[in-house]
């Protein structure tokens, strides 16, 4: 036990499985339906391993080919039930609180089935809805995991959390918002501003949304903004900041986008390049090639 306080997060948050272990955090896994079997998602690099795919995961490769194939996919939140058992385990452990920190309440019901969990849970717990995803969400959590194993307590790690959450930013590019109007995640106004005239959409987050920033006209010039975007973002925190690429089976793309940043903003130091999750992949497709900025 590092503290007091537990901290839990969900599969969204694409935390290293290092990470993870280090600090103690627990994670919840949302939910991916393929063709209508639901399974646990993993994500690739993070708190599920690669070798546990079989016959009851699917990971970001499976989905992206599914996708591909016209098979309908899906994504569900974790049950109440799910959250409870992770409280309860905590409380067993001697931990007097917890923090539970989710994806963006206005894309899952993640942070609902937390607050449902949280009133059998034999600890009080602190819900904090990040209104972000990713490394967004994962960076947040990981400075709950470091404020409790200071012993803060839980009120002030849960404020450290959502701070920390709501002053990143996400900018992400899409071969297409298809995937996102299917799932309800951007408006169909967009979806078809993102299909006419070859016009490749870049999107962000807002108010813990998913909304157009911008229309560009070739995938390269997306490409290109979406590092100018990520740039300007990080110099006008006028401090440290910490940066994350993700991406959807366009690994070349996002490994040549670090090395762009890292290049660029040489006192960031590394940049952390993750594959997204099963479940995030479901609603954003193939392809996906996203850049998250998260000032101190």
């Amino acid at each position: 036990m590092t503290g007091r306080v537990a901290v839990v997060t969900d599969s969204t948050a694409h935390l290293a499985a290092g990470d993870v272990e280090s600090h103690g955090i627990r994670v919840v896994p949302l939910q991916v339906v393929v063709d209508g079997v639901a399974v646990d998602e993993w994500t690739a690099g993070g708190g599920f391993e690669p070798a546990a795919v079989g016959p009851s995961r699917f990971g970001p490769r499976e989905v992206a080919e599914a996708l591909r194939g016209h098979v309908p996919v899906t994504t569900s939140r974790p049950s109440p039930r799910a959250f409870l058992d992770v409280y309860e385990s905590a409380a067993a452990e001697g931990f007097t609180d917890v923090v539970s920190v989710h994806i963006s309440g206005s894309l899952s019901g993640t942070a609902d089935a937390a607050r449902l969990a949280a009133r059998d849970a034999p600890v009080p717990v602190h819900v904090v809805d990040s209104r972000s995803l990713g490394m967004g969400l994962g960076f947040a959590v990981l400075v709950a995991a470091s404020a409790a194993s200071r012993g803060l307590m839980a009120d002030e790690v849960a404020a450290l959390a959502l701070d920390r959450a709501v002053r990143s930013s996400a900018f992400f590019y899409v071969d297409t918002l298809e995937y996102l109007r299917r799932g309800g995640r951007v408006g169909a106004a967009s979806a078809v501003v993102g299909t006419a005239l070859a016009i490749k959409p870049l999107l962000h987050l807002r108010d813990g949304w998913v909304d157009l920033l911008e229309k560009v006209r070739t995938s390269a010039r997306a490409r290109a903004r979406l590092e100018d975007l990520a740039v300007e973002r990080a110099l006008a925190a006028a401090g440290r900041v910490d940066l994350a690429v993700h991406h959807l089976d366009n690994a070349g793309r996002a490994d040549e986008l670090a090395a762009r940043l890292s290049d660029r903003l040489p006192s960031v130091g590394s940049v952390i390049v993750t594959e997204v999750g099963a479940v995030i992949g479901a609603h954003v497709g193939p392809g996906l090639l996203a850049a998250v900025v998260s000032p101190h």
